[in-house]
């Protein structure tokens, strides 16, 4: 069994890609059971080691709202922080980043909706009021010296509204922008977007002045559509894309989500383009293996399969 891709590069790819992990934060919130911080912690640690530089590491929302994060404290304060890794965290609110800042942290991000029923259940808030919300946060993050990068969900469909007219995703993430985010992820929450609507989307950015280079990309995988809308990004001059170690992960508002783009299966699909990650196959395919041993269940990362199918089949 092959375990790397053969090399075959594709005109207007970007050489580089910067993969933003998200499983320590994106992928464990939406565990059924608690996972231990002493796990957390060397997750984050095996991500380092596997060559990650941007490892989500946990949130600061309320325990009541996600309790799978409620030791983000205590995982923040004893975890090891690998030279030239960001760690950021996820904050909702000026009570969150004040919890972020007595810890020391560098980066954080917020979250947005495209929509205004998923802004309801998720923040309790009107698109218009989260954006109240995230202004003073935003302001005094960059007064501290706190990058700040923004998520905006359901930017391809929403379970309850339906269709998301694009020109509603565009509104609602410059609005974000121009609160003084340096990056905008675009979030395909429920994982319906495909390809074309991928390239009108950041067109219409672009149209709006926004260009590649101040978006990221989050997919997820529940039509199988996460790699093609990521390969459609990257044409589009994306150059980071969010991915979940092992493909773990899903969102606790939105039951219709399920995983995420499996960071191996990313890899794997880079690797074979000739576009440069940083990251060990071998050793992130290993930890997320690991992790689905104490996670016990298999990965649903098809790479993360492949090469442990290939592992086994060497040691008999």
């Amino acid at each position: 069994m092959m375990r790397a891709p053969q090399e075959f590069p594709l005109d207007g790819l970007p050489e580089r890609v910067t993969i933003y992990e998200v499983g320590p934060r994106d992928g464990l919130q939406n565990e059924a059971a608690i996972v231990p911080v002493e796990v957390k912690a060397e997750l984050v640690a095996r991500l380092a080691a596997a060559g990650l530089t941007t490892i989500e590491a946990t949130s600061f929302v309320h325990p009541k709202w996600v309790p799978q994060l409620a030791d983000a404290e205590e995982l923040l304060a004893t975890m090891d922080r690998a030279p030239g890794v960001r760690y950021p965290v996820l904050v909702p609110n000026e009570r969150g980043l004040s919890r972020a800042l007595a810890l020391g942290v560098t980066d954080i991000a917020i979250f947005g909706s495209a929509t205004e029923t998923f802004a309801r259940r998720n923040l309790n808030r009107t698109v218009a009021e989260s954006m109240e919300m995230f202004a003073p946060v935003v302001a005094r993050a960059r007064d501290s010296g706190v990058a700040v990068r923004a998520y905006l969900s359901m930017c391809f469909g929403d379970p309850w509204e339906g269709p998301v007219p694009v020109g509603q995703v565009v509104a609602a993430g410059v609005r974000l922008l121009d609160l003084g985010c340096h990056r905008l992820s675009l979030g395909d929450t429920i994982g319906v977007g495909t390809p074309g609507h991928v390239t009108a989307l950041l067109a219409a950015f672009a149209a709006a002045g926004v260009g590649p280079e101040r978006l990221a990309v989050h997919f997820h995988d529940t039509y199988g559509q996460a790699l093609v809308n990521t390969l459609a990004a990257l044409r589009g001059g994306v150059t980071e894309v969010d991915a979940s170690a092992g493909g773990i992960g899903g969102c606790p508002y939105a039951r219709s989500a399920t995983g995420n783009l499996a960071t191996e299966d990313l890899v794997w699909m880079l690797s074979g383009l000739g576009v440069e990650t940083g990251v060990d196959l071998p050793s992130l395919a290993a930890t997320s293996a690991w992790l689905a041993g104490r996670l016990g269940r298999p990965s649903p990362s098809r790479v993360v399969q492949a090469l442990s199918a290939a592992a086994a089949e060497t040691k008999e």
